[in-house]
């Protein structure tokens, strides 16, 4: 019975023309209800005389199924890769420039560059939604009702909530959700869109925003300004970045500290780096110890810092771009001008510019 059942396996084998014709023969001889595999399976009822004659041919069965099989496979694996390889073809006589068209918009292209430097400076990057409640947006920041932040004409809050609920005006929400649901320490940037009602050369109703938060126990002004400083010389590929930190006010930081950086002129364009005169870039300052107690940590025990800068002006400063509608009005001729290929892949060692 066995040879002619190895007969048979055998002339399926060769006759199989492609590799699911194989698997068919092997899931009939060699599957959970094959043949082959029921006979293995007789072998535990038969008497012991009958199985020690049985069970050596039974098992040289399945062998020599199983050794024509894989040769076969082989075999046929072998003549598809004849055939892709006579086939398939390279035509190196194609142009070498030929790329896809589109690019990467600035503002991306920044994005990863500053996910590049502050990844390397041990942050995470956290998310949130777009559309913010009051408490998340406002109240836990230590922004009270009568604050003009919450005025009409400077959030759009969202019709039909009550005023309850606004498309946010900073990505400081995710922030104070990062607070509620991670225990300290904690380090992470927060990039997203952000909206306020205001439309002119440089500020658009939608723009994109960058805030980083800190918190840890024995965090200073020291650790903020090293932060920013270290950040700022990545992001311009410059060693001579000068910083200024001038007091300033918001509600979710005390003390509070604008940040201002030197600038020269070169070719005549304006340039972050030197000391010819001074440009706001970012705010920032030490989280405001209501803040932390508004996330449920003691800010007896837990400081932290945080700062904050719009992508679309970090992106002007460093690529040469005079007004930030542009960024949103899909000119292709632009596009073109500032866009960056796919293969511009921002890297410390390599430099995170173009």
């Amino acid at each position: 019975m066995t040879q002619s059942l190895a007969a048979r396996f055998e002339a399926d084998i060769a006759a199989a023309a492609d590799l699911a014709a194989l698997e068919a023969v092997r899931v009939a001889a060699l599957g959970k209800s094959g043949e082959v595999t029921q006979l293995l399976k007789s072998l535990g009822g038969m008497d012991a005389e009958t199985r020690t004659a049985e069970a050596p041919r039974i098992h040289a069965l399945r062998e020599a199924v199983t050794s024509a099989i894989a040769a076969k496979k082989e075999a046929l694996e072998a003549a598809e890769l004849d055939r892709r390889l006579a086939t398939e073809h390279l035509d190196l006589s194609l142009p070498a420039g030929e790329w896809p068209r589109g690019s990467i918009h600035p503002v991306s292209q920044v994005m990863d560059e500053l996910t590049e430097i502050f990844a390397d400076m041990g942050f995470a990057v956290a998310e949130g939604p777009e559309i913010e409640d009051d408490w998340h947006n406002f109240s836990a920041l230590n922004i009270p009702e009568t604050h003009p932040a919450r005025a009409m004409h400077d959030t759009f809050y969202i019709e039909g909530s009550g005023g309850h609920q606004v498309l946010r005006t900073h990505t400081s929400p995710v922030q104070i959700r990062t607070m509620q649901s991670t225990q300290p320490p904690i380090r992470i940037i927060a990039p997203g869109r952000v909206y306020r009602s205001d439309s002119d050369a440089t500020h658009t109703p939608m723009f994109h925003q960058i805030e980083g938060l800190v918190i840890d126990r024995g965090i200073t002004m020291g650790h903020l300004k090293w932060t920013l400083e270290t950040f700022l010389k990545a992001f311009f590929e410059r060693d001579d970045v000068v910083l200024r930190l001038r007091p300033s006010y918001f509600p979710f930081t005390e003390p509070s500290a604008e940040v201002d950086v030197g600038w020269s002129m070169e070719k005549g364009r304006r340039v972050v780096g030197g000391s010819e005169g001074w440009m706001e870039v970012l705010g920032s300052g030490m989280v405001h110890p209501r803040v932390i107690s508004a996330c449920g940590l003691d800010p007896g025990e837990w400081q932290g810092f945080a700062f904050g800068t719009g992508v679309d002006r970090l992106a002007m400063l460093k690529y040469g771009m005079d007004d930030l509608r542009a960024f949103f009005d899909g000119d292709l001729r632009w596009m073109k001008h500032y866009g960056f290929t796919f293969l511009d892949v921002p890297t410390l060692s390599g430099g995170v510019g173009a």
